[in-house]
């Protein structure tokens, strides 16, 4: 009988419960945790006894810090949260807790079929482009190569908005790559996945890891590895990756019908060259694109429908009734669900929707359930306000100023006011910014404090014309500004500036109250009298 892990029920920096070992490595082992103090599920690494040197020390503090700027960068890289070390001077991290199965785990019963394989790929390409384009240290950034891209190392999440959700999982010998820091230092890496130029030892690129991708690819829609050898020894890994052609599709899965455009970006990958792959994670994200377009929308769609069905009650149906087209754009909003990893609080936030006409800008909103009734029962006396404020300095920051006024619910009340601000100096904000521009449209939809699981209801209104113009040349401005101030003063400033135009923004709603013939711009068409976009 093997003796109890003496680490269970342990309570780690005064915050961390430890509950059970859910893994481990070479690097160490990870524990489900509970945090003591604000409950909820973290997952808990430790650094194996049996490395305890001081390098190992450093690289894996590494990992935790890479770990940590690159989870504030995408959502299919894990989130690392804190680290330190125990009281026998033992290192860990903290990470998110994830419930799901590794892609080597899902390979294991069954290759995958080309739209889940599509959604998953696309997922771990995003987390990679994030790795590649680096974090800030000491003011410069450095991209990250990850060095071990491996089925086991992506793992695959169940996730009421998008179906799955696919993330990049242990960058314990990533390498940053600084302008003064030598890479040469030997193999590391696990040799049925490691690029030629891996196998030598060599100074490694970004395509380093796009070689490991293809094979990881390869092996997604076939189970089998495009290059094998005999033996499992470094010699004869080395002579698979570097002379050993991959296999083609026909010969390990006849039954395997793929675009030929799929089939070219995986042989692509590839290439024995570093130069002959693709340049970036951009460029497999392009390819990647109209095949989804094309095979996977469907089922994204379908994982939504079926998790709010599995809410609903059944009701019969008329077979006549059935329509092949797919979900408005309301409909697929009334499909969403409050994330996971938003608090169930009154909070506003910015999220672009996915549909099968591409990304739509969308501002969720948590309010009370009453507040959220009233809305829809009155919704013609609902007075709508939208505004952008913008500042270049100290940084680029655009507010996003949405007001609500319902006479009804709101009488002698402030209207609801819902801000959020968009980064003009970062990629997402810059995007987000230029999809409100280009579509001239957004829409609100509304959670209850009560019931977040799912939508209860949308709300569309336009932008006018003059807000989409001054939204495009602030993204300008804002890619090209090259000052170093504090995001935070220039939300600040924003923030005063609102505080100045809402008396003038608040009685003009009073006055807008929906009867007696006077035009209420609930609808948003774009045309109503309303104040011009300031900037600050």
């Amino acid at each position: 009988m093997a003796p109890a892990d003496p680490n269970i029920g342990r309570i780690l920096d005064n915050r961390y419960e430890l509950i059970e070992l859910v893994g481990k490595g070479a690097m160490g082992r990870v524990y489900l945790a509970r945090h003591a103090k604000l409950g909820g599920a973290v997952a808990v690494k430790f650094l194996s006894q049996a490395l305890l040197g001081d390098k190992m020390r450093e690289r894996f503090f590494t990992e935790a810090q890479t770990c940590a700027h690159l989870g504030q960068e995408s959502i299919h890289i894990v989130r690392v949260s804190d680290f330190g070390v125990d009281e026998q001077d033992i290192p860990f991290y903290v990470m998110e807790y994830l419930q799901g199965e590794s892609l080597s785990s899902l390979l294991s019963n069954e290759p995958l079929a080309l739209p889940r394989f599509l959604g998953i790929t696309r997922q771990t390409c995003l987390g990679l482009k994030a790795a590649h384009e680096g974090i800030v240290l000491n003011g410069k950034r450095c991209p990250i190569i990850h060095r071990d891209i491996k089925p086991s190392n992506i793992l695959v999440t169940p996730d009421e908005t998008m179906g799955e959700l696919t993330k990049v999982l242990d960058f314990g010998i990533a390498k940053l790559i600084q302008e003064d820091a030598s890479q040469t230092q030997g193999f590391m890496g696990t040799l049925a996945y490691s690029s030629p130029e891996q196998m030598e030892g060599q100074e490694l690129t970004l395509r380093s890891d796009i070689y490991s991708l293809g094979i990881v690819m390869f092996q997604s829609l076939t189970g089998k590895l495009p290059v094998y050898t005999e033996n499992h020894t470094f010699g004869g890994w080395y002579k698979a990756h570097h002379s050993m052609p991959p296999r083609q599709f026909s010969e390990v899965a006849s039954h395997l019908k793929l675009p030929q455009s799929l089939s070219a970006l995986i042989y692509g990958c590839l290439e024995k060259k570093p130069e002959n792959r693709p340049a970036n994670m951009s460029e497999i994200l392009d390819g990647l694109k109209p095949l989804e377009q094309r095979f996977g929308v469907g089922r994204q769609i379908g994982h939504r429908i079926q998790a709010t069905l599995a809410r609903l009650p059944v009701v019969k149906s008329n077979p006549e009734d059935n329509q092949k087209n797919p979900p408005s754009i309301d409909e697929i909003c009334l499909l969403q669900a409050w994330p996971k990893n938003k608090p169930t609080a009154r909070i506003v936030f910015p999220q672009k929707l996915k549909t099968s006409q591409g990304p739509k800008p969308t501002l969720w909103v948590m309010l009370p359930k009453a507040e959220i009734q009233q809305l829809k029962v009155s919704r013609l006396y609902t007075q709508v306000y939208r505004n952008f404020l913008c500042t270049m300095a100290p940084h680029p920051m655009l507010m996003w100023l949405t007001a609500l006024h319902n006479r009804f619910y709101h009488e002698d009340q402030e209207a609801r006011w819902l801000t959020c601000f968009l980064d003009l100096k970062s990629k997402h904000g810059q995007s987000f910014a230029e999809l409100l521009a280009e579509q001239g449209e957004y829409r609100v939809l509304f959670f209850a404090l009560e019931e977040p699981r799912r939508c209860a209801h949308v709300l569309t209104t336009k932008i006018n014309k003059a807000q989409c113009s001054l939204m495009k040349q602030w993204v300008i401005t804002g890619r090209g500004w090259q000052g170093q101030g504090q995001p935070t003063l220039s939300k600040n400033m924003l923030r005063g500036e609102l505080d100045r135009i809402k008396p003038q923004v608040q009685q003009n709603l009073d006055t807008l109250t929906g009867i007696d013939g006077n035009r209420v711009p609930s609808r948003g068409d774009g045309d109503d009298e309303e104040p011009q976009p300031a900037s600050a």
